[in-house]
Parts: C-alpha cells; sequence; structure tokens
C-alpha cells in the first residue's frame, strides 16, 4: 500500500527562492522532455521512452549547471510525468476517447515537484 502525505510549508524567504528555483527549473526540463518527444515524432516518426531521456540527465547537469543544484530523483520524477502524461494520452486514444495531448506547462499551471526519497532531506534544513 502507497501513502503519500501532503504538508502546508510556510517557508521563509530563502526557502521559497530555493522551492520556486527549483519548480522552474523542473517546469523547464517538463518542456523541454515534451518538445523532444514531439520533434522526434515528427521528424523521423519514433518515440522516445523515458529511459533514454534520463539518460541525459548528467549531460544535461554539465551543460546547464544549475540543474547540479536539484536533486537528480527530483528530475527523474519530472520525466517520469512526462511519460506518464503520454501513456495517459496513447491509451485514451487506442481506447476510442478524446484522446488530449500532453501540454507544455506554463508558469501558473506546473506548481509541484516530488522528493521520492525524503528520508534522505531530514538532516539537511536548508531546503
Amino acid at each position: 500500500m502507497m501513502m503519500s502525505f501532503k504538508y502546508r510549508l510556510y517557508p521563509t524567504r530563502k526557502q521559497a527562492d530555493v522551492l520556486q528555483f527549483t519548480l522552474d527549473r523542473n517546469r523547464e526540463l517538463y518542456n523541454a522532455a515534451l518538445e523532444e518527444r514531439c520533434e522526434a515524432y515528427r521528424m523521423s516518426h519514433i518515440s522516445i521512452p523515458y529511459n533514454d531521456q534520463s539518460a541525459h540527465l548528467p549531460e544535461i547537469k554539465e551543460i546547464r549547471p544549475e540543474y547540479k543544484e536539484i536533486y537528480s530523483q527530483i528530475l527523474q520524477d519530472t520525466l517520469k510525468r512526462v511519460d506518464k502524461a503520454f501513456k495517459a494520452f496513447f491509451k485514451r486514444y487506442k481506447e476510442g476517447k478524446t484522446p488530449g495531448f500532453p501540454r507544455f506547462q506554463g508558469y501558473d499551471r506546473y506548481d509541484s515537484f516530488c522528493y521520492p526519497q525524503i528520508e534522505k532531506l531530514k538532516g539537511n534544513p536548508t531546503v
């Protein structure tokens, strides 16, 4: 049985800036991954799976050093969101329902990210 907890945060100004920075980078990654999948299909009719996109995360961190400040599991979860959106799209398409293609996420639409292993952060009060 999987459990999830939702916590209301009251961050300081510095913590709020760090959270917003992380949220903005995740939104950029989501939109870039979505764009990569769309372009790959449009240009050569191939589908890019999650494993291929997540294998490029170290390269992304070398090119864009600000991504080094974000835990890798958070970035992996963002790519899983993209993968989940496409799987749901194709499932609805096969069932004959109105599929609704995955959308690019704007500032007001992408408002959360996930820490899969929160236990690692318990000793780090700066985040």
